[in-house]
This record gives structure tokens, sequence and C-alpha cells, in this order.
């Protein structure tokens, strides 16, 4: 089988290194050029400050950092970049024929751009079917941690209301970060722009995929996000208002039984199980569940009943994989699946 040839931006960042991590020994995917803006010019392996999983990847150590305005070859492009970035640079690669597959905020809420999470909402990758090039986004790191356990419940149960509380680690921030005085031994009560993202992005993931666009879902969902000193893994805390009178019996089944699509569960990035349901009532914790499934699974526990009458429970995934990268690199996975790319 012939792979195809991938180009991975901003790939020095900590999201562009999990790019790089998950793409250069990849069974579809043969990470061709390196993109980055100050470290343009440079080998990989000099420019970069390894703080993904393992080390530097030997392939790519000595291979020279591309910049921004070069001219790519590579098919698909994967975007680890800024939002100020790619609002400009983005389109610009899909109008000359490129796949891209994008980590950014920028064009998410774009109604010609598919945001998709392929164990959640598969379908509307069709928008981009009969496109030469074409942009592809993945949503926020804690909306899709979110969506995953709420695609389900909305199935089966329906949903008029999702509060949300998230704990978000430090590396969402990405590198250097957040303050060390900031972030030690310390909590911030706001993160700015992050609960637009995850009361918007839900609505249009769990929508109706029209032929051309999405028509979002009407649920209401109020969010606070904070950051925590937690170096990865977001932490979600989930209240639902569920449309029948399922028991936290019947939402923890639902989880753990729900399988996605034949086509995504095959994928190479796919998890062995999307949605692991946990009984231990100090579970999921990020230090000991946040690579479950190399980082692109989901654990849930504490299911239990509200005295308001609702569910709540706590899940648990990767920011930088599930939560990013890895959700971009499903997304192209299954875009070479349906030959919108290749």
């Amino acid at each position: 089988m012939t792979k195809t040839p991938v180009a991975v931006l901003g790939a020095t960042g900590a999201v562009g290194q999990q790019f790089v991590r998950l793409v250069h020994d990849h069974p579809t995917f043969a990470l061709a050029e390196l993109v980055g803006s100050s470290s343009a010019g440079q080998r990989y392996g000099q420019a970069v400050d390894w703080i993904a999983p393992g080390d530097v990847p030997e392939a790519v150590r000595d291979e020279t950092v591309l910049s921004t305005d070069a001219d790519l070859q590579a098919e698909a492009v994967f975007s680890a970049i800024p939002s100020s970035a790619a609002r400009q640079l983005e389109p610009r690669l899909a109008k000359q024929g490129h796949a891209v597959f994008t980590n950014a905020s920028a064009h998410r809420m774009d109604p010609d751009v598919p945001l998709v999470v392929p164990d959640v909402n598969p379908d509307h990758l069709d928008l981009v079917a009969d496109r030469d090039g074409f942009l592809v986004a993945n949503p926020n790191c804690s909306a899709i941690v979110a969506v995953t356990p709420l695609k389900p419940l909305l199935d089966e149960h329906g949903l008029r209301r999702v509060d949300v509380v998230t704990l978000q680690a430090l590396s969402g921030a990405g590198y250097p970060g957040v303050p060390s005085l900031d972030a030690t031994a310390n909590v911030l009560p706001r993160i700015g722009g992050e609960e637009d993202k995850i009361e918007t992005e839900p609505c249009k993931i769990l929508g109706r995929r029209e032929a051309d666009s999405i028509t979002h879902r009407d649920l209401s969902v109020s969010a606070t996000a904070t950051r925590v000193p937690v170096p990865e893994g977001h932490t979600i805390v989930l209240h639902l208002d569920l449309a029948d009178d399922a028991t936290p019996e019947d939402v923890a089944h639902t989880l753990a039984t729900y399988r996605p699509p034949e086509q995504v569960a095959d994928l190479a990035a796919s998890p062995e199980q999307v949605i692991r349901v946990t009984d231990d009532p100090d579970r999921p914790q990020p230090r000991r569940d946040t690579y479950v499934d190399d980082g692109m699974g989901v654990t849930v526990g504490r299911v239990r009943e509200d005295p308001t009458g609702t569910v709540k429970l706590v899940c648990l995934g990767s920011n930088t994989v599930r939560g990013a990268a890895g959700c971009s690199v499903m997304n192209a996975e299954l875009a070479v699946e349906r030959d919108y790319v290749g």
C-alpha cells in the first residue's frame, strides 16, 4: 500500500510533537514535511524541546524545518499552529488542493467546515466528499472529551441540558504555557475563551448533517473552565438533564456498551474501547487514566444520581492526544478510508 505523504504545521509545539509521534511510523501516512515559523531552517532535533512521551523519532531528527510560506508537496496537512496564523494559512492550503486537518479553533464554526470526532459524528466528514482541497477541524480539547459520552447518552436517553465543569491540565496552554507562579499549588478559575467553545461546539458536533451544512443541535450547555496543576489529562464533570428517567445504572450501561461504526472502529488510531466505565470511586485520575489506549480513550467514573434528580459523572481524556492530534489523525484516516484523500 502506498502511504499518503503528510506535513505537520507547528511541528515543534506540544500538539505538533504529538502529530509527529503519531504519524512518523504510521501504516497509512508518510511524514514528509515539518513546518514551523521561528524554527524554520533548523534541524528538527535541535529546534524541538521534546515533551511528548518517548524520544524524538530518529527518522525526523535531521529533517529541516520548513517555513510556513514553503510550497508544500504533501497531500494531507496536519495543523497545530495558533488560530491567529491558521485563519489565513489553512484556507490558502485548502485552495491549493491540500486536505487540511486542523487542531486550531479559527474555522471550527464555519458553516462549510466539518467539526468531527470520528467515533461521535463520522457522517459530518462527508461534507468534503466532492472537494479537491478542504479543511476539516477537530473540536476544542475539552469538548472532544465531553461529547464522547454525550453522544451515546443523547442517542439512547435524550439530552435537555448539560452543565460542565472542567479541570484542565497545564499542557492545554501549550509550551511553555502557564507561568510557574500561577501553576504551582494553585487553581486558575477561568481560561479565557474556553467556556464559549465548550458551550457552542457540542451543538455543532451533535447536530444533523444536511447536504452542504450542519444544523446545530438545540441543546443547552453551561460551562465553567478551570486550569489545575496537572501536566496532562483534562478531567470533566458533567451534570446531565436527560430526557427520560434513566438511572445511573442505565447511564453506565449505555456508556460501557457504546461502539462506534465498524469503519471507524477499524481505523489505526481508534481506541480498543472508546469509553471505559469504572466503578472505582476514586477514578478517573489524570495520573492513572490519561493514557488509556495510548491516549485515545475516555474513562468515565462516579456515575451517580444528583439530589436535583439529574445524573452526574466524571470523565477524563488526554488533551494533547484524543483532545488534539489524535482526533485529527483519526479524521485523516477516515478521509482516506472514504477516498477523500489519496
